[in-house]
């Protein structure tokens, strides 16, 4: 009898010992962040508070609170690091104003919806008390039935203008454990309202509530989620594809290379605008031009949506990263389809043509630029197929 063939290591029992420990894995992953997102809500939503009380014990002048909210996150930012920007703290005052904590009979602390109608998400009793306590208690499993949504989720929801319909997402995010994708995408679509205007609404629940493939959010992608990164003090440079990434870091080389007119500013440089978060893949300034450049790189085709977008966060740059005396950004969009590879400089806006002029005999030849990237991906491609890793020279 061939004894190898009895062994656990080559049975069926193997496979499903593997699948059981990635399965472990993968449930504690998503309880970590779980208590990870209602510590940072929880957090959030008590320096809401203690901000709103400052406010009401100083001038009740709007501007007052302006001004506080411009100090703070000035302080807190030079103390603390990122995460405490004045656009953040006015979500956090928000926050606490929109979502008040009491306490039911049963000493139980729930947290309520409370919208300017004074419409709420669930009726409060006659006995039940608001309480403010000093500090929340950082025990993610308590803060988690309070605030079982993650922080993104809120400030999704407080985006909603109709305070019947925020009530409505929230409650049906909960029920339905919707992502932030699905959040994203049922507000998107105005699911509230087609829901609203119904015949059969619990039929419209039910259907619309089904979660879709790019819904699917991995725990990985949840702990890299820009405000949990903030929270823990953790730095936000990674790709999603090791390809982009290997290509990012060579030609992050190769511009230094050229000369000492780039320097190098930062990478996966991150910026928010409205709600959403984007990041710009390459940051570096040009010493003689005395600008920004801005960096993006596409895997994909070169479309009109990429230039739409180098050109809002151009925007972004010159109101939010622009110093006295210094020229405005350029955008340059990198395209690295293998058929058609595609180099493109944003330079409409400039506030005239000698700059315009000025600023392309200075800049690498775009044909320079798609060159080496078409090498860079061939090299890239052939080290890979051999099972070398990126970015490692023959020596």
């Amino acid at each position: 009898m061939n004894k190898a063939k009895q062994s656990p290591l080559t049975t069926g029992r193997y496979d499903l010992f593997v699948r059981e420990i990635e399965g472990l894995l993968a449930e504690a992953r998503r309880h970590t962040i779980r208590s990870v997102n209602a510590i940072l809500t929880a957090v959030y939503w008590e320096i809401g508070r203690r901000v709103v009380e400052f406010e009401q014990s100083g001038s009740a002048r709007a501007e007052y609170g302006e001004h506080l909210l411009i100090r703070l996150a000035r302080d807190l930012t030079a103390r603390c690091g990122r995460g405490f920007s004045r656009a953040n703290l006015q979500q956090m005052r928000l926050f606490y104003r929109g979502w008040r904590i009491c306490q039911t009979p049963s000493g139980k602390l729930e947290a309520q919806v409370v919208f300017p109608e004074g419409t709420r998400k669930k009726p409060q009793t006659a006995s039940a008390k608001s309480v403010h306590p000093p500090a929340p208690v950082l025990k993610g499993a308590v803060w988690a039935d309070i605030f079982p949504l993650s922080w993104s989720h809120y400030v999704r929801l407080m985006a909603v203008e109709k305070p019947q319909g925020r009530a409505f997402y929230e409650v049906e995010a909960i029920r339905g454990g919707w992502s932030i994708r699905q959040l994203d995408r049922q507000i998107e679509s105005q699911f509230y309202e087609r829901t609203m205007l119904s015949r059969n609404k619990a039929a419209m629940l039910v259907k619309g509530g089904r979660p879709q493939p790019q819904d699917t959010v991995l725990p990985e992608e949840e702990i890299k989620d820009p405000y949990v990164l903030e929270f823990l003090g953790l730095k936000d440079e990674y790709s999603e594809a090791d390809l982009e990434e290997a290509l990012i870091r060579h030609l992050e080389t190769f511009l230094l290379e050229l000369g000492n007119d780039f320097t190098f500013v930062a990478r996966q440089k991150r910026l928010r605008i409205g709600q959403e978060w984007y990041r710009v893949d390459l940051l570096f300034y040009h010493r003689l031009l005395r600008c920004l450049i801005l960096i993006d790189l596409k895997i994909g085709r070169f479309t009109h949506a990429d230039a739409g977008q180098m050109h809002l966060y151009l925007n972004y740059a010159r109101e939010h990263w622009l110093h006295p005396g210094e020229n405005p950004p350029v955008g340059l969009i990198l395209c690295a389809q293998k058929d058609a590879a595609v180099a493109h400089y944003a330079l409409e806006g400039l506030p005239n043509k000698v700059l315009a002029a000025e600023y392309r005999t200075t800049l690498p030849d775009e044909r320079k630029l798609v060159a080496e990237l078409k090498r860079t991906q061939i090299a890239l491609t052939a080290r890979r197929a051999v099972g070398r890793p990126e970015g490692k020279e023959n020596r």
